[in-house]
C-alpha cells in the first residue's frame, strides 16, 4: 500500500533481523511515533492514521514477527521477546527514541519495551491495551484451548462464514457492544490465511493468556511510569478488553491521561480516526518527552516512587477526559 503523505508515501519495507524478515511502514520525518498493532492484526490496521501522522512526525508501523508480512518462525512470541524485536529494529533503521502506542497486544508489548528500555521512550499511548488486569474476553480464552487451531480453520470455512456473516449482521441490527467490534475481529480471522500464521497466532495468544485469563499483569511495575507522560485510550464498547481496564490504569499510573471514545469498541483508532489523530496530537503537544535518569531509575525500583522531577514530565496538568 502507497499513500501520499505530504511528499513522502507509507509503503511497506523489509530488514532481515537476527535472520527472520521484519516487515514495516515508515513514513514522514520529525520526531518518531511507533504503532504497535494487536495480536493477529497487522501494521495495515494504523493506514486510517498515518497519513496525517506522517505530516508532521516519522511514523513507523512494523508487522510483529508472526503477523502480517513479516515472518512467521517457531519463536519466542512473548512480550520481553516482542519488545526486543521493536528495539532491534528500530536499531537498523536508525531510530533512538519514539513515543510509542500500542493497540490491544501491541499494548502490552509497549508497556513492556517501556520497562525494558525507558531510555527509547519518550511517550506512551495505550490504546485497549492488554496487560493491565487479568480478564480477557472468553473468545480469547477458547483460543488457548487444545483443538483451537481446527476450530480457527473452520471459521474460513465457505458455510461458517455465511453464517458467520449473518450473526455479525444481527449483532449490528441490534446495536450490541459485540457487534461494534465484529467486522475488525473477523478481519482478523481473514489474516491468517494458512497454518503457519494460525499457528503463529496460537504461540502468540497462549503467551499471554490461558483458560483463566490473561497470565499477567504489569500493574505491579506501573509506577514506574510516573517518569513518563502515558495516556489511555479506550473505546467505551470494547468487548475484548472491557473498558473497566482503562480506568484500573489510569489510577495504578499517576498523572496519566484517559481518553474514552463512547460509541467505539476495541479499535477507537479505526472507528473515528481523526478524533484519534487529534487526541495523540494534543497529547504529544502538551507533554515533553521522557528524560531518563539511571539514577532516578534505581530510586524508583528501590521505593516505587517517583522524584518530584520525574513528575514533571506535562505542560500541562494531566487531565482525564470522557466523551
Amino acid at each position: 500500500m502507497t499513500s501520499p503523505t505530504g511528499g513522502s508515501q507509507i509503503r511497506m519495507r523489509f530488514r532481515t533481523v537476527h535472520g527472520y524478515r521484519r516487515a514495516f511502514r515508515m513514513a514522514g520525518k520529525g520526531r518518531a511515533i511507533l504503532l504497535i498493532h494487536g495480536i493477529g492484526d497487522s501494521s495495515d490496521t494504523w493506514r486510517d492514521v498515518m497519513p496525517g501522522l506522517a505530516r508532521n512526525y516519522r511514523v513507523i508501523a512494523p508487522d510483529l514477527l508472526g503477523h502480517g508480512a513479516s515472518d512467521k518462525p517457531r519463536a519466542d512470541y512473548s512480550l520481553a521477546a516482542y519488545a526486543n524485536g521493536m528495539r532491534d529494529l528500530l536499531g537498523v533503521i536508525g531510530v533512538e527514541r519514539v513515543t510509542l502506542v500500542g493497540h490491544s497486544l501491541g499494548g502490552a508489548v509497549a508497556m513492556q519495551f517501556a520497562y525494558q528500555f525507558p531510555e527509547r521512550c519518550e511517550r506512551l499511548v495505550l490504546v485497549g491495551t492488554g496487560g493491565i488486569s487479568r480478564q480477557v474476553t472468553p473468545l480469547l480464552r477458547a483460543a488457548t484451548l487444545p483443538g483451537a487451531e481446527l476450530l480457527m480453520m473452520a471459521l474460513r470455512m465457505p458455510t461458517m462464514r455465511t453464517q458467520i456473516g449473518l450473526a455479525v449482521k444481527a449483532l449490528q441490527f441490534l446495536d450490541t457492544n459485540l457487534g461494534v467490534d465484529a467486522p475488525d475481529l473477523l478481519r482478523v480471522v481473514d489474516a491468517l490465511p494458512d497454518g503457519t500464521s494460525r499457528n503463529a497466532f496460537i504461540r502468540t495468544l497462549r503467551a499471554v493468556v490461558d483458560w483463566r485469563g490473561q497470565v499477567g499483569t504489569m500493574l505491579d511495575r506501573c509506577y514506574l511510569a510516573q517518569g513518563m507522560p502515558t495516556m489511555l485510550v479506550w473505546g467505551g464498547r470494547d468487548q475484548v478488553v472491557p473498558a473497566a481496564h482503562a480506568g484500573l490504569g489510569h489510577v495504578a499510573m499517576p498523572g496519566s491521561r484517559l481518553e474514552i471514545f463512547e460509541d467505539a469498541g476495541h479499535f477507537p483508532f479505526r472507528t473515528d480516526p481523526q478524533r484519534f489523530e487529534t487526541v495523540l496530537r494534543d497529547f504529544i503537544a502538551t507533554t515533553e518527552p521522557a528524560q531518563y535518569s539511571a539514577e532516578q531509575w534505581r530510586r524508583m525500583l528501590r521505593t516505587r516512587k517517583a522524584s518530584a522531577r520525574t513528575t514533571s514530565t506535562s505542560r500541562t496538568d494531566p487531565i482525564s477526559h470522557s466523551a
